[in-house]
């Protein structure tokens, strides 16, 4: 395994959970690595090393609030991997000054922050030593990305719930976004179809996974090219998923994983059917909920993401 002496801080967000997982994955293999945020996240109020809280208002107030946390960190800190799109001042001031002071730096954008931009919007990418983007659908958007590293889970942490065989099949529906992620067309299609349907929006994150941990049947999203966390996560709990995906994406993810991807590929338009047979079968919803979890274990397992991201980190630093 490649050794890494850095220490390396990622910052200022941590969404999903990202940046906490990375860090814990990173310091079992002995890296030392601390996540900076600007704020916890609300659903993972502990989720930190060091938090900035920034003022929540005024704009002055918060750049003394990150220009000192900058002087601070900086003479600490050999590698900063930021996320999301965001520096830990303005990127036109912040990376000259990593530059300056021979601080290597990657950005690891996390869907929202390139979905549907122009490459010219983007062009900041090109300051950061190396670009990390987390699904092949995402290189549709930066397409000189450094690396492809899929989003891991501690499968420790998730172990397989045995699929029950019932009359009406319970589907479950978590968006974080109920626009974005086409749930009025979910609840539609369920309409139609002899199931029970929970939607799971706005709670916290353990009582979320609690919900879909009972689920026979996941749907994650239908205006994406890529499916989200909450798919991989209900992959890790052995539950067969449906969402919208990229055809060229699953061929290049089949291609650099050597695994076929295991999930229901639908649209708004043609979910009903591709429902049914889920609905239908237990044997089918039992089957694809095994070969999930056996994909997840091969291209989500946080402890690969991390050999990933040391891998990355010894060929910039």
């Amino acid at each position: 395994m490649t050794l890494v002496d850095a220490r390396v801080l990622h910052l200022p967000v941590n969404l999903a959970g990202t940046g906490w997982s990375h860090v814990n994955a990173l310091r079992r293999k002995g890296v030392d690595a601390r996540l900076l945020v600007f704020w916890p996240q609300k659903w993972r109020p502990d989720e930190y090393d060091i938090n900035l809280d920034l003022p929540r208002e005024g704009f002055l107030r918060q750049q003394l609030v990150q220009w000192r946390a900058l002087a601070r960190y900086l003479p600490q800190t050999d590698l900063f991997h930021f996320y999301f799109g965001k520096t830990l001042v303005p990127k036109r001031l912040n990376m000259p000054i990593l530059r300056a002071t021979r601080k290597k730096s990657l950005m690891h954008f996390l869907g929202d922050d390139i979905r549907n931009k122009p490459l010219s919007e983007l062009e900041y990418r090109k300051k950061f030593d190396a670009t990390i983007v987390g699904s092949y659908a995402a290189t549709r958007w930066v397409p000189d990305a450094t690396a492809v590293v899929p989003p891991g889970l501690d499968l420790r942490a998730y172990e397989p719930v045995p699929p029950v065989e019932r009359e009406r099949p319970l589907v479950v529906h978590a968006p974080s976004n109920l626009e974005k992620k086409g749930t009025r067309h979910v609840i539609a299609a369920c309409a139609e179809l002899p199931v029970d349907l929970d939607v799971v929006h706005g709670v916290p994150h353990d009582e979320a996974v609690e919900r879909f941990k009972r689920a026979d049947i996941v749907v994650d999203q239908l205006h994406y090219l890529w499916h989200g966390v909450f798919a991989i996560e209900s992959m890790a709990y052995a539950k067969p998923v449906v969402t919208h995906l990229d055809a060229e994406a699953v061929r290049q993810t089949e291609e650099a994983f050597g695994v076929k991807v295991p999930i229901v590929a639908a649209t708004k338009d043609d979910l009903v059917e591709k429902l049914r047979p889920l609905v239908e079968s237990f044997e089918l919803r039992k089957r694809l909920g095994q070969e999930g979890r056996a994909y997840v274990e091969r291209v989500h397992d946080l402890d690969k993401v991390a050999d990933r991201l040391i891998q990355i980190y010894a060929s910039i630093l």
